[in-house]
């Protein structure tokens, strides 16, 4: 299998066509899917590849999953949008019981990652105003270097990533940045106008950065003990990617908010959502924040579907089986071409020795074999199969792995 060249085929025509008429703001490997099931996605000449990247974990339960897809198409044979201007029959039961796989009181319902952080942030900052009593605009929001929350104005302001960053500013101010893993760090830059941590529980976009063991709960301990929120930006890492149902499950740490996104939409459709007690998330006053797409009946009936799913705890003991078998896996390739191996349930970050080239030029190696993987800053490869894999897939794709690394 090799990767399309010849500009005559219907690869290079779609992608050029593409090209002629999208903005260029992403670079994606060269290859058009044009059907998928499960872990694997057939491109428009009829190549099989296996999907090792699910959307960034948006599709955990794998492409059309039939009880998702179900979900929404009865939906969309019902009802599909009503705005939150009234009410349908469909988003308590979704709220009710995304709370209760969260222990908390109340959910606001978003669409994208970026618009959970963003409301996220807005709760913070009422929060502090209203309950913890913050001088008007003084509020800060503590986050940690090498985050990725999202594409907003708001948030590339306080991302120190120069190819997100650089040009979009002026930036909202209110944000402290702090060195990741490094409780200390955290409790020397809260004063009293601290508002909020917000934090991945591990960094997705930053290559999988995993914190060192007990870093999530002395930033628990700091923020209860300062009157300060925790908030987890669970929208990779969360719905059982990493063998728990959220990754502050591994050191048995409950936020004061939870930020969710991708798997909640099942792969399907976008849906997001914060949740929260009630002192918390309560804050919010009618008028003041909303979405028209927000809780729709079809993102309410798929994301009630995802919970069911997870309430099982089948994916996230899958996660946990498959994770550290792909660990046994990819550990004897470090000082074989890999630098370092970062591994949590079914998720990996790979760093590549730069004497075999940039993580880009290994996922083009591997689409060539017929895996689908993606890079992130210059020498890492990340690692999000669906949790519905199987082992056979796992040993046949670090297989392909292990011949690109070798081959170069």
């Amino acid at each position: 299998m090799s990767m399309t060249t010849n500009p005559d085929t219907p690869t290079a025509r779609l992608i050029h066509q593409e090209g002629e008429h999208l903005a260029h703001n992403y670079d994606p490997l060269p290859v058009v899917v044009s059907t998928a099931e499960d872990v694997w996605v057939t491109d428009v000449e009829g190549r099989r590849y296996l999907d090792l990247l699910s959307a960034y974990s948006a599709l955990n339960f794998g492409h059309r999953h039939p009880e998702l897809v179900k979900a929404a198409v009865d939906q969309i044979g019902r009802l599909t949008l009503t705005s939150r201007a009234f009410h349908n029959d469909r988003l308590g039961a979704f709220a009710a019981a995304l709370a209760d796989l969260c222990g908390k009181d109340l959910v606001l319902p978003m669409n994208t990652g970026a618009e959970a952080v963003e409301t996220g942030i807005k709760t913070a900052r009422a929060w502090a105003y209203r309950v913890k009593g913050v001088p008007a605009d003084r509020a800060r929001i503590i986050v940690a270097a090498g985050n990725f929350h999202g594409r907003t104005t708001t948030i590339v302001g306080f991302s120190d990533d120069p190819v997100t960053r650089d040009g979009f500013g002026p930036f909202t101010p209110g944000f402290v940045t702090v060195p990741y893993g490094d409780a200390g760090a955290i409790e020397a830059a809260i004063d009293e106008n601290t508002a909020a941590v917000l934090i991945e529980p591990i960094q997705g976009e930053a290559g999988v950065i995993i914190p060192p063991q007990g870093y999530l709960r002395a930033v628990r301990e700091l923020c209860s003990r300062n009157n300060v929120l925790l908030i987890a930006d669970e929208i990779q890492s969360g719905l059982g990617r990493v063998g728990t149902t959220f990754a502050c499950d591994r050191e048995g740490v409950v936020p004061d908010l939870y930020l969710l996104g991708k798997a909640l939409g099942g792969g399907i459709l976008p849906v997001s959502a914060v949740v929260g007690d009630r002192d918390v998330l309560g804050v919010f006053r009618p008028g003041e924040h909303g979405s028209t797409f927000g809780g729709n009946p079809v993102a309410a009936a798929v994301g009630l579907r995802v919970v069911e799913l997870l309430q099982t705890g089948e994916f996230q003991e899958r996660a946990t089986t498959l994770g550290h078998h792909l660990e046994g896996l990819l550990d004897p390739l470090l000082g074989h071409g890999l630098t370092e191996v970062r591994v949590a349930g079914l998720w990996a970050g790979l760093d590549v020795e730069p004497a075999l080239g940039t993580g880009r030029e290994v996922a083009e190696r591997l689409l060539d074999r017929g895996i689908l993987v993606k890079d992130t800053h210059a020498q890492t490869i990340r690692l999000a199969p669906p949790l519905t894999i199987q082992v056979s897939d796992l040993d046949w794709a670090v297989e392909q792995l292990k011949l690109v690394l070798q081959a170069t």
